[in-house]
Order: C-alpha cells, then sequence, then structure tokens
C-alpha cells in the first residue's frame, strides 16, 4: 500500500469520526464505499486501524480513542485544530495537483509566488533546536542591506507570507523579519534559550498581520458591513476577536479588540464603500483621511 493511500485514508477517518463517534465496522463500511469511489483499496484490518490512530495522533496531533460502553471510536483531543486543519488542507492540495491527468483546463495557480520559502526548513531546525541565526536583511523602505545576529523563536504566515519572530542579540525585544527580504541565511551553533515570559499566542492576540506595538493598548473597534460583504466577513472572520453585534438582511455589524496598524487599515481600505468605520472616531476620521489622499490622486 503507498504512503500516499494511506494518508487519504487517515483524512477519510478523521472526517468520519469528526461528523460522529463510530464504530469499527462503521468506520470500515465507510472505507469500503469511498474506495469505490476514488479508485483506491481503503479496506482496513483492526490491527491496520490501530496503527492508523497512531499515525494519526503523531501526524496531525489528534487523538482517537474508545468508548467502551457505547463501542464506538470518537476524537478525543484535536490538539491544535489550526495545524491539523491545515496539515490537511495542505495534503488536499498536493492530491489534487499530482493527479496524473492534466488540471491545466480546471484550475489556475497563481504564477507569482513569495520568496524566502526556501529558507523555512532551516528556520525550523533552527527554532526546535534553540540555534542563533545570521543573514542580511534588506528593508524596503530604505534600501539597506544589514548583517543580522538573532535567536529565532517561531514563524508566522500571514496573506501567503511568512515571517520569524526573533530577537535581535542587540536588542531586548522581539522583531518581526519577512523571509523574502533575508539572504545568505546561517545556523550557527550556539545555543540560546527562550525567555519563560515569550509567549507567541500572546504576542499577538490582538494584532492584524505582523506588526505588534508596543506603545499602544488594544482598541474596541466596531464595523458595519453591507450584507453582500458581510456574508464573506461571517463565513472569514476578520480576527479571532470577532463577535457578531448585528445581523440583519441589510447590514452585518461586528466588534473586534486589536490594535489599529498600518496593516489593519489597509485590510479596511481594501473594503471601500462596503464597510463603515462606527467606533473608534479616530480610526473612522483616519480612513477617511486616506480615501481623501487616493481622490486627489485622480
Amino acid at each position: 500500500m503507498s504512503r500516499k493511500e494511506a494518508l487519504i485514508r487517515y483524512k477519510h477517518i478523521i472526517n468520519k469520526l469528526r461528523r460522529k463517534p463510530s464504530s469499527f465496522n462503521e468506520i470500515a463500511s465507510y472505507l469500503e464505499r469511498q474506495s469505490e469511489l476514488e479508485d483506491y483499496d481503503f479496506t482496513i484490518s483492526k490491527r491496520t486501524f490501530k496503527r492508523d490512530t497512531e499515525d494519526i495522533l503523531s501526524l496531525y496531533s489528534i487523538e482517537i480513542k474508545y468508548d467502551f460502553t457505547q463501542k464506538v471510536y470518537y476524537i478525543e483531543d484535536e490538539g491544535n485544530p489550526t495545524k491539523s486543519d491545515r496539515l490537511l488542507e495542505a495534503f488536499d492540495t498536493l492530491y489534487v495537483l499530482n493527479m496524473t491527468e492534466d488540471l491545466s483546463h480546471y484550475i489556475h495557480l497563481e504564477s507569482i509566488r513569495p520568496k524566502g520559502t526556501d529558507n523555512l526548513y532551516g528556520l525550523i531546525h533552527a527554532i526546535k533546536n534553540k540555534l542563533q541565526i545570521r543573514f542580511n536583511y534588506e528593508k524596503y523602505w530604505d534600501e539597506s542591506i544589514t548583517s543580522r545576529l538573532v535567536e529565532p523563536y517561531c514563524l508566522k504566515e500571514f496573506k501567503n507570507r511568512w515571517y520569524v519572530i526573533a530577537k535581535d542579540i542587540k536588542d531586548t525585544h522581539p522583531k518581526t523579519f519577512a523571509l523574502d527580504r533575508m539572504t545568505d541565511l546561517e545556523i550557527t551553533s550556539t545555543k540560546f534559550i527562550i525567555p519563560v515570559s515569550f509567549n507567541m499566542q500572546d504576542m499577538f492576540r490582538h494584532c492584524y498581520g505582523i506588526i505588534t506595538p508596543t506603545d499602544q493598548k488594544p482598541e474596541e473597534v466596531v464595523l458595519s458591513f453591507d450584507s453582500d460583504q458581510g456574508k464573506y466577513i461571517k463565513s472569514l472572520p476578520l480576527h479571532e476577536t470577532q463577535e457578531i453585534l448585528l445581523d440583519t438582511e441589510d447590514e452585518l455589524q461586528i466588534r473586534l479588540k486589536i490594535y489599529i496598524t498600518h496593516d489593519f487599515i489597509m485590510e479596511l481600505l481594501s473594503y471601500s464603500n462596503n464597510v463603515k468605520v462606527l467606533q473608534p472616531v479616530s480610526l473612522a476620521i483616519r480612513l477617511k483621511e486616506e480615501y481623501e489622499k487616493a481622490w486627489k490622486q485622480y
């Protein structure tokens, strides 16, 4: 049995148990039906299924347990749901793109991909092993290139670009470095210790994007979207703090607790007349000023 076939089977088992707890026979029957639909052999024995649950835990941090009272298997712990969903999504994409038939008539892929992703593996190695890294870094706004020696703490993705959060040896606060502006990456043998106080989730909890202000507090923002745009905002929230205040046929109002940064303002401007800032007034004035600047260019 190929590794690809096993990975697809894992995905089907996860999807089945996410819908509802199931007995082994129900899982086996479901896999048989999927075998007929996809022209694969997903049939399993109880021994194979046990090995599958171990692989699923290792790969996706999803723990499958058995309820002896109900005689069904169920998902006990999703671990990191975002991580597991992204891994499953990545596999689905890879599976489709590696189909033998030519898909160019059905799928259009962006020809431009972000630079720097070739350094992901090396950065993950440095982060896991707590090794200092050295690289050259280019700031686009002043076209200067500087050599940096940093302690990498974690990686963050935003709008299909990757960033490493690291402590510059010259400074005391973590900084964000874009991978597409890094060159000549070198992983040193110098070890470091991540401060106990550092927590990536806390660092970005009220951020939109990768800017983490140190001199301001998150603010309560209330936005009003028209009905059409509101559907998109409900299906793909702007931020993890998003809370729906009003949802009618004509309007969607949401509340966020967020830092008002350049990234967030650019996002709001992208919605044009489909959004109105209700609170705070200072943000509404800022957007109005940006629209006026744009108007003067024409």
